[in-house]
């Protein structure tokens, strides 16, 4: 199980992220594919630089082949211009990115935007995998998400200035394509230091953290040293909530490796990183149980199309639900019905009860908090005649007690090959019984 820990000591933002991935090594060809699959006008800067004594990777992204101005010249040198143009509500994300640790920069302005739907398109137009894909457009969506709620807007309404959505999608993009080639099974974030102050936006002054990343950060642990600056930006804010799992003090495991992505400003006194810190679980620790805090989602429906909510499931595992399922209720008039139930995460339920509001008959949504214990899990690979799959293994105290063949995995061989399904999954739980040191603890365990 390789685990990814994110430091934010002195914040996150876009272009930190991608400077410690490149840091802890994920090739630089990498991004410049993912820059050139785009096709919109951009390309990056790649740079070794010194933070307060910290040696770390500083990429910039250019457009048109310049860097873009500082925010707070851009908005004085551009209100009076634009008193009377079209409100462009959700080019906030990308306007908040490099105002973190150096003045948020615009080279131009061709009053053009671009709605959340096209940049979506031009995402899925691309060659990129799919879970990149997916991963993107996840942080695009919580950007959107965000944006509407402050601003009291319908997602579909949300606009991104041209440049800045520009800069915001190699960003993202690069963002999910490296967090993807780094092969991470847990992404696990320290509480974050979101600055403070004020910062000069499209909207006037607002206070910081920015009200788009305070939306984005629901549910995470947050603190302000007491710097004034923007040290959260909402970019980084919708990258920290789409890949990290669990927020936590730095775990327990053997480092493998280290990453350090620089900020723009050279604080004097302050190291302007974002630390990434690459490792395995210690051998032989006892596994523990997690406790966590997730928000229950419950719906009840009696006239809903039954071909839908097989259609909801699908949506709501797509949108980021750690479980969903249905039980057949009895409704009031004696109507039969569906109690739709969904677990997530605390700062995924306001955009799981929009996919609920959205794809369902429901008036109404119960939400309640609630703790679970959970036990620690590893993934492991078996190699089958057909092909690689994952195990997820669970334990307790030392001692295997659960151990799975990942169903994904499996439905894509079984498809490839044209097997059945359940002769994948056997093979690869004979596999990993057969090749584990631990089978006859495992075989005992199980019954």
């Amino acid at each position: 199980m390789r685990i990814a820990y994110l430091d934010c000591f002195s914040g996150i933002s876009g272009d930190m992220f991608l400077g410690a991935l490149l840091d802890s090594g994920v090739p630089a060809q990498i991004f410049e594919r993912t820059v050139a699959a785009l096709d919109i006008g951009a390309s990056l800067q790649v740079s070794r630089v010194d933070r307060s004594g910290i040696a770390a990777t500083k990429v910039d992204v250019l457009v048109r082949g310049e860097k873009e101005l500082p925010r707070e010249v851009y908005w004085e040198q551009h209100t009076h211009r634009h008193d009377h143009a079209p409100a462009q509500v959700g080019h906030e994300p990308a306007r908040h990115e490099h105002q973190h640790h150096g003045p948020e920069k615009h080279a131009h302005d061709s009053g053009a935007s671009l709605s959340l739907s096209e940049i979506k398109q031009v995402i899925a137009r691309t060659s990129l995998s799919d879970t990149a894909k997916t991963t993107a457009t996840a942080i695009f969506d919580a950007l959107g998400m965000a944006e509407a709620k402050v601003h009291n807007a319908d997602i579909n309404t949300i606009h991104f200035h041209e440049v800045g959505a520009v800069d915001a999608m190699v960003d993202i993009v690069c963002a999910a394509v490296g967090a993807e080639a780094v092969g991470a099974d847990e992404w696990v974030c320290s509480p974050l230091n979101v600055g403070g102050g004020i910062v000069q936006c499209a909207h006037g002054t607002f206070p910081v953290p920015a009200p788009a990343t305070v939306e984005l950060l629901q549910g995470a642990p947050v603190y302000s040293s007491g710097l004034a600056l923007e040290l959260v930006t909402p970019t980084g804010a919708a990258i920290t909530k789409t890949l990290v799992k669990r927020f936590a003090s730095f775990p327990e495991m053997i480092i493998e490796k280290t990453g350090y992505g620089a900020g723009t400003r050279d604080l004097p006194g302050h190291a302007n990183v974002l630390r990434l810190t690459f490792g395995e679980p210690q051998p032989g620790r006892s596994a523990k149980v997690i406790e966590e805090t997730i928000t229950v989602l419950e719906a009840s429906l009696d006239d809903l199309n039954p071909q839908v909510f097989g259609y909801v499931l699908d949506q709501l595992l797509e949108q980021g639900a750690l479980e969903v399922f249905g039980m057949p209720v009895q409704m009031k008039k004696n109507r039969p019905g569906m109690l739709l139930t969904v677990l997530c995460r605390p700062q995924d339920s306001a955009r799981l009860s929009q996919v609920i509001f959205a794809e369902t008959t429901t008036l109404g949504i119960r939400k309640r908090e609630e703790r679970r214990e959970i036990l620690a899990r590893q993934w492991t690979t078996v190699a089958t005649r057909w092909g690689n799959v994952r195990m997820k293994v669970a334990g307790l105290n030392g001692a295997i007690t659960n151990y799975a063949p990942e169903y994904e995995d499996c439905r894509r061989i079984a498809r490839a090959h044209r097997v059945p399904l359940k002769a994948v999954m056997q093979e690869a739980t004979r596999l990993y019984l057969t090749g584990n040191e631990s089978s006859e603890r495992i075989k005992t365990h199980q019954g």
